[in-house]
């Protein structure tokens, strides 16, 4: 017992994938406008027809709960949930930022802070120790040259995930470390669902929601006089 379908779709890249006991056995991405709605369940029937598995034979249905997109989380969450509730199989939701900081293996003493983009210079971000502990909580941060300040002063700080080179264009401090390379991907998903699978730590479907963040705000054009009513 230790199929698991991910599902990520927190940022602009769609991205699915199948482990079996926390090892990746395949992988579909595309980063592309739209890809999110159009493409995510023919991303799913092809990652599971590489992977030589029904969708029965799926024994948890694995979801990046955010922060992240709003319109990227909403459809992947609610894909996860649908085939969770249709295939009666636990819904496993996994934070963002914690699937970005597992990109690596840690060395004693480290410390991890995970970046996502957000609006102009925001970045939501969280930080972690050895082991994936939680040194903060999920958090939405103007950057400025004093970010992060408390943790670089204390040795050596490696920041990964999309927002790395936005952060690079603000940080000088020596002890800042930028991971250019990983990206938001449902291959990280596999190895931490695995271990909440082991545990049982599941999402109650009915209730499950995205961790969002920050309230999602619609534009309304000024051009259309019914959108001020």
């Amino acid at each position: 017992m230790g199929k698991i379908l991910s599902i990520e779709t927190s940022t602009s890249v769609c991205s699915v994938a199948v482990h079996e006991f926390g090892n990746l056995i395949a992988l579909e991405e595309l980063n592309e406008s739209g890809a999110h709605a159009e493409k995510l369940m023919g991303l799913i029937d092809l990652v599971l027809y590489e992977a030589g598995l029904s969708y029965k034979e799926l024994d948890a249905i694995a979801v990046s709960e955010g922060p992240g997109s709003y319109t990227g989380l909403r459809i992947g969450v609610s894909t996860a949930k649908g085939l969770a509730f249709a295939l009666d199989r636990p819904l496993i939701g996994i934070n963002t930022l914690q699937a970005i900081a597992s990109c690596y293996p840690y060395s004693e003493g480290e410390i991890r802070i995970a970046v996502l983009d957000a609006r102009r210079m925001e970045v939501y971000s969280q930080a972690f120790g050895e082991n994936l502990q939680e040194l903060s909580a999920i958090e939405s941060i103007i950057l400025e040259e004093g970010a992060y300040r408390d943790y670089l002063e204390k040795g050596k700080v490696y920041f990964s995930g999309d927002a790395v080179s936005k952060v690079k264009s603000v940080l000088t401090h020596q002890n800042a470390v930028f991971l250019e390379n990983p990206v938001v991907s449902a291959k990280n998903l596999g190895k931490l669902a695995y271990g909440k699978l082991l545990t049982q730590s599941f999402e109650d479907i009915a209730y499950f929601v995205p961790n969002y963040l920050k309230e999602f705000k619609a534009l309304h054009s000024k051009k259309n006089p019914l959108l001020s009513l």
